[in-house]
C-alpha cells in the first residue's frame, strides 16, 4: 500500500523576531510521523495565509517567497518519488535528510579532475600516451591557476562548477595562456570528459557546458615541396647536429614515421617479406596501431650509415636520434641553410610523406593511412594536400578534352 505522504507549511505567530517577523515552518508527515524544520524564509504574520499556504502580499519579497515553497514542495514530493522507486526506507527524518543534502557526499571539481589523470596516468601505454596524460595534466594546472586568480579558491564544488565558470576558463587560456583556437577546444574536451565523470556518478545532475560548441579550425600544416625536399637531402653540412638532424627528418619524410616511432626505431621493427622486400612494421606510441611502410632506398641508406654510431649501439636503436626540442632548434638553423622559407618541425616530416612522396606520386588514402598507422582515411586527409602538380594534371586532362584542332 502506498504511504500517505504530506507536506505542510505553517508560521508560528507567537514566536516573532525583533523585526517583527516570523519564521516560515514545514512539517512532513509520513504515516502519523511527522518532522519539522524551519526554512530560511521569515514573513509578517498579517501576510501569510495559513488555509493557501502561501503568502498574501503582493509585493516582490512576498511572490518570491511564494516561488520558494513552491520549489520547496516539488523538491520534496521528487524526493519521495526516487526513495519509492529504489525502494529505500522512507520515513520523515529520511526525507529531511535528503532535503538538507545531509546523506551527500559533496565531491570537488580538482579532486575528482586529479582522480580522472591519475587513473590515464596508469594506462600509459594501453590507452592512452605519455603526452595526452601531460596534456590533462596541464590542463587541471591552468584550472587551478584560473580558480585561485579569478576566484581566489583552491577547490570547486562539482555543483558549483558553472556554465560561466567554463567561458571564464576559456578567456583565461586565450588572454592569459595565449592559446590558439584548436588547443583551447582540447583542453575544454578534457575539462567535459572530467564533468560527464560527474554526471554518470550522479555528483551533478548535468554537465554545465550547456551550448558551448567546439568549431576546430582548419590548420595549414606545411609540408616541403619536391624541389626543397631534394635541396635538403643534397645539402652539404660541415656541422655534424646538424647533418644528424636532417638525415632523421628526411627518414621521417620517407616513411611517415612520426617523431616519437622514428626515435625508438630498432633492428627488430625491419622485417623482410618472401620476396626480400625490406619493411618497418612498428605500433605507433601513441595509438598502439601497426605502421607498415616499405623501406625506400634513402632511409635505408640513412639507417645504415648510423649503424656503428655509439648512441645508437647504447640505445640499442638504428638512429641516434636527438631531443625533440633540439630537433625542432636545429631544423629552423637547416631550412635556413637550405633558403626554405618555411617553419620546419619534426611533424613537417610526417606531412611531407602524405603529401610530397606519396599522395602526390598517386598513392591511394588507403594505403597512405596504413602506411602511418591510422585508423580511417578521414584522420589522413587532414595531412594530404591536394597539390599544385596534381591539380595540373587533373586539368591537363580536361585541356585535351577540350583541344581546338587547327
Amino acid at each position: 500500500m502506498k504511504q500517505t505522504f504530506n507536506v505542510l507549511f505553517f508560521v508560528r505567530r507567537t514566536k516573532l523576531k525583533k523585526s517583527g517577523d516570523t519564521p516560515i515552518m514545514l512539517r512532513i508527515t509520513i504515516e502519523g510521523q511527522l518532522v519539522e524544520l524551519q526554512l530560511k524564509r521569515d514573513v509578517k504574520p498579517n501576510l501569510w495565509n495559513q488555509n493557501k499556504e502561501r503568502c498574501i502580499g503582493k509585493d516582490a519579497i512576498s511572490l518570491e517567497i511564494n516561488r520558494y515553497l513552491q520549489s520547496v514542495k516539488l523538491r520534496l514530493f521528487e524526493i519521495h518519488r526516487k526513495m519509492e522507486e529504489d525502494d529505500k526506507l522512507i520515513n520523515p527524518m529520511e526525507i529531511r535528510r535528503k532535503f538538507l543534502g545531509l546523506d551527500e557526499e559533496h565531491k570537488m571539481f580538482f579532486q575528482v579532475f586529479q582522480e580522472h589523470n591519475d587513473k590515464c596516468r596508469e594506462l600509459i601505454g594501453k590507452d592512452y600516451a605519455k603526452v595526452t596524460v601531460s596534456r590533462f595534466d596541464t590542463c587541471l594546472k591552468y584550472f587551478r591557476e584560473m580558480s585561485q586568480a579569478q576566484y581566489q579558491r583552491k577547490d570547486i564544488p562539482l555543483k558549483e562548477v558553472s556554465n560561466g565558470m567554463i567561458h571564464d576558463y576559456i578567456h583565461f587560456l586565450k588572454a592569459e595562456k595565449g592559446l590558439q583556437e584548436n588547443t583551447v577546444i582540447r583542453y575544454m574536451k578534457v575539462v567535459k570528459k572530467v564533468l560527464n565523470i560527474a554526471v554518470n556518478y550522479d555528483w551533478i545532475q548535468k554537465n554545465p557546458f550547456g551550448n558551448i560548441r567546439f568549431h576546430e579550425k582548419e590548420v595549414n600544416k606545411e609540408f616541403l615541396t619536391k624541389e626543397e625536399l631534394e635541396t635538403l637531402r643534397t645539402k652539404e653540412f660541415e656541422i655534424p647536429r646538424l647533418e644528424l638532424v636532417r638525415d632523421v627528418f628526411l627518414v621521417q619524410c620517407w616513411t611517415g614515421l612520426a617523431f616519437i616511432d622514428v626515435s625508438q626505431l630498432k633492428e627488430e621493427h625491419i622485417i623482410a617479406d618472401n620476396e626480400g622486400n625490406l619493411w618497418i612494421r612498428k605500433e605507433r606510441h601513441k595509438t598502439g596501431i601497426m605502421c607498415n611502410v616499405p623501406l625506400l632506398d634513402v632511409p635505408l641508406e640513412i639507417i645504415e650509415k648510423y649503424k656503428g654510431h655509439p648512441l645508437s649501439q647504447k640505445r640499442g636503436i638504428l638512429l641516434p636520434v636527438l631531443s625533440n626540442q633540439k630537433c625542432n632548434a636545429y631544423l629552423k638553423e637547416i631550412a635556413d641553410c637550405c633558403g626554405i622559407k618555411k617553419n620546419l618541425s619534426t611533424h613537417t616530416g610526417r606531412h611531407t610523406f602524405c603529401s610530397v612522396v606519396t599522395l602526390a606520386n598517386n598513392v591511394s588514402l588507403e594505403n597512405i593511412a596504413k602506411m602511418v598507422g591510422h585508423t580511417n582515411t578521414r584522420m589522413t586527409q587532414r595531412y594530404a594536400k591536394v597539390l599544385d602538380q596534381s591539380i595540373w594534371r587533373d586539368m591537363e586532362k580536361v585541356r585535351s578534352s577540350f583541344a581546338i584542332e587547327e
